[in-house]
């Protein structure tokens, strides 16, 4: 083989040596900078993050409807159940709620009922009963829902299909 050709083929080869060490450096910095958008778009709010609500509502008027002297069933009413209700200590209900709004701070309420006897004896945690009586305007009153009655859709096709098939009218309750 002449020498020319080897020098030519070691040329073309060292060529195409240096370009795919190119595309490679090439490919190591795209996939970096795909890698590193998405992660930096998080701090811009870009991505919606939902709002994460765990145990019981604790509100500061459930808490100002609470009295000394109510029994168990009556505090459940006004709280509803406890978020923890101790085996070990049964004269103690928990009531947790935290709150995490997609970008915000964590929220947490935490009231703690003591009972003696049944009956309701003392309050502690995040909130207590205020003093003052809360203003007529302020206190959310019964809320009445009025359900419209349910309108007759005529049955489609399948419906038909279904309702020949069970030897059923297609007004008729399926047990």
């Amino acid at each position: 083989m002449p020498l020319t050709v080897v020098l030519r083929y070691y040329a073309t080869g060292l060529i195409a040596l240096t370009t795919g060490l190119r595309m490679k450096k090439l490919l190591i910095i795209v996939t970096s900078i795909a890698t590193l958008i998405p992660a930096g778009c998080s701090r811009f709010h870009l991505v919606h993050r939902i709002d994460v609500q765990q145990g019981n509502v604790v509100t500061q008027e459930k808490v100002n409807r609470l009295e000394p002297g109510m029994n168990r069933n009556q505090v459940q009413f006004v709280m509803g159940t406890p978020i923890l209700a101790d085996i070990f200590h049964q004269d103690r209900w928990h009531y947790v709620y935290r709150l995490k709004p997609g970008y915000d701070d964590l929220q947490e309420e935490q009231v703690i009922l003591f009972f003696e006897d049944d009956a309701l004896v003392k309050i502690e945690g995040s909130m207590q009963p205020s003093a003052e009586p809360i203003p007529a305007d302020q206190t959310t009153g019964v809320t009445s829902l009025v359900v419209p009655p349910e309108e007759r859709v005529p049955p489609g096709l399948f419906n038909k299909i279904w309702h020949w098939i069970t030897f059923r009218k297609a007004d008729e309750e399926s047990i």
